[in-house]
C-alpha cells in the first residue's frame, strides 16, 4: 500500500491469526491493542544468525528505578540489569553475555504466558507469569566492584490495552518485527545492591514491559520513549518510537488513559545538540503530526552504553527524566501533562 508524503495511515490489526505465512511473510501489517497475531519461531523463514528475541522489565517510582533484560539474539545472548537512583543521578548497569543461543534460551511465544528460567555460575534469572501477575527475580554475583545485586518483583493490574505493532522492513525479504509495550502495570518488590537498598511499592511505582520478536537487518537506529504514572489521579502513560522497520501502515505511538488506548500518527524527537554533537541531557522536544502530542523532556540520567567494535557495534543513550506538555484523547479532550516520569532513548545497533 502506498502513502504519499504528509499522509499517515493507522492500520488496526482486526482478525486473529498466525503472524507469518508459509513464506515467512507478514500476513498483517498495523496495529492493535492486544496480542491478536500468533508468533512461533517455528515459521520464520531467515537466517538464525538474524533472529532477535527478548523481555525487557522497567520498574519506577519517582526515585528509583529498576530494569531486567533476557535477550536471544541469535549468535549472543544477554541478561543485563540495571539500576537507577534517580534522586543522585547516577546508574549501574551490568550485562552478562552467552554466545550462540541460537533460540536455546526457549523465549516464550507469547507475553501472555510461559515462564523463563536462565542460571549459571554468574546470574539467576526467573519470569513466572502467573494467575495472581508476573513474578520477577534476579540475583547477578558480580554486579558492582564484586558485589551482588539480587531484585524480586510482583507485577499486577495491567492495562486493559498495550500497544502491539507488526512491521516489515523495506527492502529485507523476511525481516520484521512483532512488538508488544505493556505500560503502566502496577510494581511490589525490592532491588538491592551493596550501598543502595530501593523499595517499591504498589501503589506508588509502575512497571513497563517490552517484548519484542523478530529478523532484523544488520544496521539499524531507532528511537523509543515511554513514560507513567498518574495526572489528575487516573492512571497514564504513553509509548511513542520509530525506525523500528516500515512504519507506514501504522505508527506504535499510542497513549493509555485509565488502561484504554488513544492512537496517536506521526512522533518525533527533536534532541539537541551542542557544537554539532548531541547533547543528551538538555532538555528534548517532542513533536507530532496530529498536534495531540506537544511534549518537552528533561533529562535526570544518560544510561548510555557503547559495546564492540568492528562487526558488532552497540551505542545505546537511554535518557530518564521527566515529560511536561499537553496530549488529547481520541474525543479531543485535552489533559495538561506535568513532570511525569519516563525516558527517551536513541540505539544504534550493527547486530
Amino acid at each position: 500500500m502506498g502513502v504519499k508524503e504528509g499522509e499517515w495511515m493507522q492500520r488496526e490489526i482486526g482478525t486473529r491469526g498466525k503472524l507469518l505465512n508459509e513464506q515467512g511473510k507478514l500476513n498483517e501489517v498495523g496495529y492493535a491493542t492486544s496480542l491478536v497475531l500468533e508468533y512461533s519461531r517455528e515459521d520464520i523463514q531467515a537466517s538464525k544468525w538474524r533472529i532477535k528475541e527478548w523481555d525487557y522489565y522497567l520498574m519506577m517510582n519517582k526515585s528509583y528505578g529498576a530494569a531486567l533484560t533476557i535477550a536471544d539474539n541469535g549468535y549472543m545472548g544477554l541478561v543485563s540489569v540495571s539500576i537507577l537512583d534517580f534522586k543522585n543521578r547516577r546508574y549501574h548497569t551490568k550485562s552478562h553475555m552467552v554466545p550462540f543461543t541460537f533460540g536455546k534460551l526457549a523465549l516464550p511465544k507469547s507475553s501472555k504466558k510461559g515462564d523463563i528460567r536462565y542460571v549459571d555460575e554468574h546470574v539467576e534469572l526467573y519470569i513466572f507469569n502467573g494467575k495472581e501477575g508476573r513474578r520477577l527475580r534476579c540475583y547477578m554475583k558480580n554486579f558492582n566492584q564484586e558485589k551482588p545485586f539480587e531484585c524480586e518483583f510482583l507485577l499486577t493490574n495491567p492495562p486493559k490495552d498495550s500497544m502491539v505493532i507488526a512491521t516489515p522492513f523495506k527492502g529485507k525479504s523476511n525481516a520484521f518485527y512483532y512488538n508488544q509495550k505493556i505500560v503502566g502495570m502496577s510494581a511490589h518488590g525490592y532491588a538491592k545492591t551493596d550501598k543502595l537498598f530501593c523499595t517499591f511499592r504498589q501503589s506508588e511505582a509502575q512497571a513497563l514491559l517490552d517484548w519484542g520478536r523478530g529478523v532484523w537487518p544488520y544496521d539499524s537506529t531507532w528511537y523509543w520513549g515511554a513514560a507513567m504514572g498518574k495526572v489528575n489521579d487516573k492512571n497514564f502513560g504513553f509509548n511513542i518510537g520509530y525506525g523500528f522497520g516500515d512504519t507506514s501502515a501504522a505508527s506504535e505511538n499510542m497513549l493509555f488513559y485509565e488502561g484504554i488506548a488513544h492512537k496517536l500518527e506521526e512522533v518525533r524527537f527533536h534532541i539537541p545538540e551542542l557544537e554539532g554533537k548531541v547533547n543528551y541531557l538538555a532538555p528534548w522536544k517532542f513533536t507530532s503530526s496530529d498536534g495531540r502530542f506537544e511534549m518537552i523532556f528533561k533529562p535526570i540520567l544518560d544510561r548510555k552504553d557503547h559495546a564492540g567494535g568492528g562487526f558488532i557495534v552497540s551505542d545505546q543513550h537511554q535518557v530518564f527524566g521527566k515529560y511536561s506538555g499537553k496530549v488529547l484523547l481520541d474525543d479531543g479532550t485535552l489533559i495538561n501533562i506535568e513532570e511525569v516520569l519516563g525516558f527517551a532513548e536513541k540505539v544504534h545497533n550493527k547486530w
